[in-house]
């Protein structure tokens, strides 16, 4: 499962492929960005992050005249589909950036970063969407979750800035 802007799509989709890169299918909508795509354990769901429910056109490229820059996209939400990209599930229902999502190794909780009370935080919920709670609430990008094989610990990126000015830019 990866991402990739690919035609006729104008911006990134979720695909599935073979290891040796044969049977490629789109498995999102096609509609709007997507991001972040992620099997459950079983192989028979898996997760992504899409701005399609803010609507079907591909949202603006960020501005990336300094570099690489990631976009805090605020209609990314996070749903759950078959693994052939049916049954379409929206998991979150925030108005703000919800991605990054990894599901637990039990398939139980999914891990994700949302930017839902202001700072990019990581939140647990449970695989159907429900019983959100916050993990993190320092100053600061907190993403890019993972879960250990076990499902004991979680690793992410942090970023702590060392100013009030470091913080605003």
């Amino acid at each position: 499962i990866f991402q990739s802007t690919r035609p006729p799509y104008g911006c990134d989709q979720i695909f599935t492929m073979k290891d040796d890169g044969s049977d490629l299918r789109l498995v999102s909508t096609g509609k709007g960005r997507t991001t972040c795509g992620f099997y459950f354990p079983d192989g028979k769901r898996l997760i992504y992050a899409s701005t399609h429910f803010g609507g079907d056109a591909c949202p603006p490229p960020p501005e990336r005249t300094g570099g690489y820059v990631w976009p805090i996209y605020p209609t990314y939400e996070i749903v759950s589909a078959d693994a052939d990209g049916g049954n379409v599930r929206r998991l979150t229902h925030n108005e703000g950036y919800d991605a990054e999502g990894v599901v637990s190794p039990d398939g139980k909780e999914i891990v994700f970063t949302s930017l839902r009370n202001g700072d990019l935080d990581l939140y647990l919920m449970n695989a159907d969407g429900s019983n959100v709670r916050r993990l993190t609430d320092r100053p600061g990008y907190d993403g890019g979750p993972f879960f250990s094989w076990d499902g004991r610990w979680i690793v992410f990126r942090a970023g702590r800035p060392d100013s009030a000015a470091a913080l605003d830019e």
